[in-house]
């Protein structure tokens, strides 16, 4: 049975791998590619539950998968939760559908759910999120390599509850409580794996400058912070614990009021995973280079900073950016545009989106589109975002 955990595994892996280097080498082996510090290496840094990770609403993914520092929307859930106090209406819902890997399978979904409420006090604020990833149909195979004749549809959710609070005059904090559920192991091979279960939380903060002018433009600032899924490591088997994505997210924003119908919106987004990087290690497995992986959640964090192997150099390597554009006419019509970039060495993937989005006195719609560096040859060509989100509040 352990092709099949093996299968399900590689299966999880090229869903958020957008390139594989043809020369690449196992991290953390020997031979890895240089002299530390010197030359390339390729180092990629792995955790479970990788869905946590991808960017689920069409507005943040039509610029570039960011939204620490936009505009309050109803996705802020999973970008910023704090950045709820800051909302025009005091309530709203959405519903995001993402067709996963369109571009080599059919079967691969994101579903995400999210909606908040402000409360009397117009300080406070709760906010809800449900995201649930549907992997598809994987054969089974025998520790042979033979096919067992079913196939396996591992799923994950995850669903969470944040709080809040508006702190001083430009400055409010949002706490999220997430529980994780994930089951890669489907009906097969039960006796030795099971579905793996985490709880964690997000620490997010936004400072904000609504009053400000650029020139003659009326504009506004904000830049805001999300260190999300801190939590408990996740066991598929009685002896090995993964660690859950826990990311640092900064993103800055600016606002500026062109004319009565035009607006622009100006955004950039840094995220760095906060678990351990793989070390060097020699051919009897001893680390030469990078620290021991095998520490709880929080050391990790701390220790994610100063572990790389090719030091600094590395370390700056591991930070990805998002930058994006957004443009309004008459707060109703929007055409977005961005880029996403990591570095070749964590992972490659560099890519372009696009995006629009119509929004009426209730209702709105939008939509992306993902433009992969690599072309068409890439896992994720050809990815579409659509989200619908409702305005059921009243505006301040």
């Amino acid at each position: 049975m352990k092709n099949t955990f093996k299968a399900v595994s590689a299966a999880l892996l090229i869903a958020f791998s957008n390139h594989i280097v043809a020369q690449q080498i196992t991290p953390g082996t020997p031979d890895a590619g240089h002299n530390i510090g010197k030359d390339l290496r390729y180092n990629t840094i792995t955790t479970a539950v990788p869905f946590l990770t991808i960017a689920a609403d069409s507005r943040g993914g039509g610029m570039g998968d960011l939204g620490a520092g936009t505009t309050t929307d109803v996705w802020s859930q999973q970008w910023n939760a704090s950045k709820y106090v800051l909302a025009k209406s005091d309530m709203g819902v959405g519903l995001a559908v993402t067709p996963w890997l369109a571009n080599i399978t059919n079967d691969i979904w994101l579903f995400y759910a999210s909606g908040y409420k402000k409360l009397k006090s117009n300080t406070d604020a709760v906010g809800a999120g449900l995201r649930y990833f549907s992997i598809g149909d994987i054969p089974a195979y025998d520790e042979t390599g033979e096919p067992m004749g079913y196939n396996i549809s591992p799923t994950e959710f995850a669903v969470d509850f944040s709080y809040s609070r508006k702190l001083a005059d430009k400055f409010v904090m949002g706490l999220t409580g997430r529980f994780i559920y994930s089951n890669l192991n489907a009906s097969a091979a039960k006796d030795e794996f099971k579905a793996g279960t985490a709880v964690a939380a997000d620490i997010s903060g936004t400072y904000f400058e609504d009053k400000i002018h650029l020139g003659a433009m009326p504009a506004a600032f904000r830049a805001g912070f999300n260190i999300s899924n801190i939590g408990s490591k996740i066991a598929y088997t009685q002896d090995i614990k993964d660690f859950i994505p826990t990311n640092l997210k900064l993103g800055a924003g600016l606002n500026l009021e062109v004319d009565k119908h035009n607006d622009l919106g100006f955004y950039l987004d840094l995220n760095k995973l906060l678990v351990p990087t793989p070390p060097l290690r020699n051919s009897e497995g001893a680390i030469v280079a990078g620290k021991d992986p095998n520490v709880s959640p929080i050391t990790g964090i701390f220790q994610s900073f100063v572990d790389a192997p090719g030091g600094f150099r590395e370390e700056m390597e591991e930070i990805m950016i998002s930058g994006g554009v957004e443009y309004w006419y008459n707060k109703q019509f929007a055409l977005r545009g961005g880029y996403f970039h990591e570095a070749k060495t964590k992972g490659n993937r560099k890519y372009f989106t696009v995006g629009l989005g119509l929004k009426m006195n209730v209702f709105g719609i939008d939509v992306a589109y993902l433009i992969p560096i690599q072309g068409t040859n890439s896992p994720l060509a050809n990815t579409f975002r659509f989200s619908l989100s409702f305005d059921l509040g009243t505006r301040s």
